[in-house]
Order: structure tokens, then sequence, then C-alpha cells
């Protein structure tokens, strides 16, 4: 079957025409495949990170050491999914990204932009959990897309950052927490690791 646009689009998630790159908070979920925990358990409100966890929480603790222009604030690795707050301080040079477009295009990334930073973020950790698990199962770690939400005023964001930083406290109420699913919804996948 040849490709069709009007057939195979893929629909986006994100605000069409919203430049990512603009500063502010942007408060970001990211989900394993089929709800998977992978990176480890909550115990008595605390996470517990496995290696695979580690490798997750790692990897967000370095965001801003290959996009200078983004500072973390407050995150949390969960069994199943990351929530956490990227902070653009400043707008990417738009010229050291060689096109004058910060609208993100199917194939035309837009350097420093939020979508290009959890793309960089995700492959990096599948890229490391491939290598320490000797696969090559790259799209059974994170679900397709993530989920952002733009903060507009200092309440929303500390009202988010209580949600992060409660999160594992709320883990068994969690709507994410796989034993909530219904019977017909609990698809897993085994991973061989």
């Amino acid at each position: 079957m040849s490709y069709n646009p009007d057939k195979h689009h893929r629909r986006s998630i994100r605000l069409k025409g919203y430049d990512y790159t603009q500063p502010g908070a942007y408060y970001i979920t990211l989900c394993t495949k089929a709800r998977q925990c992978l990176f480890g358990d909550v115990v008595a409100g605390k996470m517990r990170l496995n290696s695979l966890g580690y490798i997750a929480f790692t990897y967000w603790q370095e965001i801003p050491v290959h996009f200078a222009h983004l500072q973390l604030d407050v995150f949390v690795v969960m069994p199943n999914h990351l929530h956490g707050i990227l902070v653009i301080r400043d707008t990417p040079i738009k010229a050291q990204q060689g096109c004058n477009s910060t609208t993100e295009k199917f194939g035309k990334p837009v350097r420093g932009s939020i979508p290009t930073v959890i793309r960089s973020y995700k492959a990096a950790v599948t890229k490391q959990i491939n290598l320490i698990c000797n696969t090559k199962y790259t799209s059974l770690i994170w679900q397709r897309d993530f989920y952002e939400h733009i903060n507009r005023d200092e309440q929303s964001l500390e009202t988010i950052r209580r949600y992060i930083t409660e999160n594992p406290w709320r883990w068994a109420d969690d709507p994410e927490n796989p034993q909530h699913y219904s019977k017909n919804q609990d698809i897993l996948i085994d991973l061989p690791f």
C-alpha cells in the first residue's frame, strides 16, 4: 500500500503553531509502552528505582548538560511513567539552528524545542537500556508521544510541583498504576529483561 497523507496522517497532540522554544515552564509526562512497570516499585510512599529506573532518572538530570537553555525543576520517575517540569530560560539562537521556523513539522525538528528535547531523552534512555539488556526493542520502552502542559502562572506551577512530589504517596490510587486496570485493558508485553 502506498503512502497517502490524507489517510496515513499522524496527528500531533502539540498545540498547533505553538513555539515550543519559548521561555517558560513545561510540565511533561512520559509513559512506558503499555504502562509496563519498568522503572521500579513504590514502597511505603517512596519510589525505589531499579537499574532501568536509575537510567531514566540519571538521563533526565543530564538534560541541561545537552540543552544549556533548559533548567530542571521538580521531577519524579514512577514505575511506569515520569513527571517533570522543564524550564526554558531563554530561546535557543535561531541562527545556529539553520532555519527561521520555530514550529515543528514531521521530519523537521526544531533544535532546542521541547519535542526535540523529549525525543533526545527518550532515545538516549532507550539506547542505554538496550545496551545493558543486550536488546534491540526500541519501541518497547516508551509510548509513542508525551503529554505536556504549558504553565501560565505561579499558582498553577506550585500545584503541579506538589502533584509531582506527592505522586509516590498517591501511587496506590494513581490511574497509571496497573492494579487499577480492568481485565479488558490490562495488556502487558513481556520484555526480555
